[in-house]
């Protein structure tokens, strides 16, 4: 039974109190929540990723993926964002990359099959790996490592 299907229980993180601040902020157009689970660190975002909050949504990839330790993922979920740029799809490649130096798998989901084409186009297919759902990211993975471990 894959582990997608069989953990329910989810702990709330707390993020640092400057990004609190900054999230919260009457000007801020992001807003994000992170979830832990058994096998995963989930961040659900929504708003718009842009130029106006690149320092606030790097230092949210940061601090959340600072939660997952291997074999954990880190998801990161953007079906309720309405923008993101492609400075954004660049933070997250990036922090994927530090992902994996620290053997966690970062996967980006979302329903939206434009985000797929972006990740293509701007080159980051070979860093960011894209799914519809969060279950759907931890099946991938876990046949991932099935195929590697045989």
């Amino acid at each position: 039974m894959s582990r997608a299907v069989t953990e329910v229980f989810a702990t709330p993180l707390r993020l640092s109190p400057r990004l609190v601040s900054e999230l919260g902020a009457e000007n801020s157009t992001m807003r994000a929540a992170v979830q832990g689970f058994e096998s995963a660190v989930i961040v659900y975002l929504g708003g718009e990723i842009d130029a106006c909050n690149d320092e606030t949504w790097r230092l949210l990839l940061a601090e959340a993926s600072s939660f997952a330790a291997a074999p954990q993922l880190f998801i990161v979920d953007v079906n309720s964002v309405d923008f993101m740029s492609c400075s954004s799809y660049e933070a997250l490649a990036e922090e994927a990359h530090r992902c994996r130096g620290r053997g966690v798998e970062l996967c980006l989901v979302s329903l939206n099959p434009n985000v797929g084409r972006i990740v293509s186009a701007c080159g980051l297919g070979d860093a960011l790996t894209v799914h519809a759902t969060a279950p759907q990211s931890l099946q991938s993975v876990e046949l991932t490592h099935q195929v590697q471990a045989c």
